[in-house]
């Protein structure tokens, strides 16, 4: 698995775990959500992010997004 499959199976775990939180406790878990998406928006621009930082320093293959 590469870094980019990774960045995209834990923000979608992460919005989904958001939601399910938003429906069974508070709508406040929405926050959780919107982090997530602003912070996809600014690693769409930039390409940075420190999730796929830690995940080459433990081996995982880069990918075409996040070289």
């Amino acid at each position: 698995m590469s870094t980019d499959r990774f960045f995209m199976l834990f923000a979608g775990i992460v919005v989904l775990v958001s939601a399910l939180l938003t429906w069974l406790i508070s709508p406040w878990w929405l926050l959780l959500a919107a982090f997530i998406g602003l912070h996809l928006i600014q690693a769409s621009f930039t390409g940075f992010c420190p999730l796929v930082m830690i995940l080459k320093s433990v081996g995982l293959k880069p990918g075409q997004i996040f070289p």
